[in-house]
Parts: C-alpha cells; structure tokens; sequence
C-alpha cells in the first residue's frame, strides 16, 4: 500500500439507489476522484471477454453468495426481512450477474454518465490539510468542510 489507499471499492444500494465510489485512509483524494470520474469513458470503451470476464462474474458471485459467521448470517437475514428481500430477488439478481458481458459493463457505463451531474457529490472524511488541499487543486467542486471533531 506504499504511495496508496488502503482499500477501494464501489457499492450500489439497489433499495436506495445510491451509488458510490469508496476509498480509505487515501493520501490521494484528488487523484482518487479523478481516476473514480474516469469510470465511465473505462467502461464504455472496455474490452472484457473470456478469462477476465469469468474471474469479474466468479468475485461477484463470490460477494454475493459469501461465507457468514453465525452473527453475520442473522443480520443479514434481519436486513433482507425489514427490506422485504425475496429469494426470488436474490435468483434474479444471481442469474443476472451469471449472464453478465461486455455490453452490460458498456451500458453500466453509459448509466452512471447519466447519472454523474450536479446532483453527483464529492464527500471526504479526511484531515484539514487535505481538504484544503482538495480545495486549492479543485475549487470548481465546491467543498464544503466541516469539523466532526
């Protein structure tokens, strides 16, 4: 992790809507949101077939359908109750992610360019420093600090 986050991901909350790009303890945040806005000229040009598009399909059932400790297993099971989750949901979603190509990462792609504008927010959990120096880099983001603490 020499140079770099720790850890980076996206999530999407299909109850919600909401989509996000996720980074932590991130030296980079500026180069962070510039590589997370090139995500959609990424996908909507994206080559992926054979091999790297089993492994892609393989992870994500992999995260869907994940090994649950005890505990785990009862949230996640009081989650899907309150947000009435169906099974029939889960298959669908499963059977979707199975028959996931190409063009479903092109038009993923053409989705979130849609969906980027300005109701699209830039959020950073991060020390003064870097905000002021997000802030300097990136005016036309409008950053708006608060102190937590």
């Amino acid at each position: 992790v020499s140079g770099g986050a720790y850890g980076g991901f996206s999530d999407f909350d299909s109850h919600s809507g909401m989509f996000s790009y996720l980074s932590y303890r991130d030296p980079n945040l500026m180069k962070t949101v510039a590589n997370y806005d090139g995500t959609v000229d990424f996908l909507k040009s994206l080559d992926i077939e054979g091999e790297e598009l089993t492994k892609s399909i393989i992870g994500t059932m992999g995260d869907l359908d994940a090994y649950q400790l005890p505990d785990a297993k009862g949230y996640t099971a009081l989650m899907r109750h309150l947000l009435k989750v169906k099974d029939d949901e889960r298959q669908q979603r499963r059977e979707e992610v199975l028959g996931t190509t190409q063009k479903d990462f092109r038009a993923f792609g053409e989705t979130l360019e849609a969906a980027r504008g300005p109701e699209a927010k830039v959020v950073a959990v991060c020390s003064p420093e870097a905000a002021a120096a997000a802030q300097k880099e990136a005016p036309e983001l409008e950053f708006k600090v608060t102190s937590v603490m």
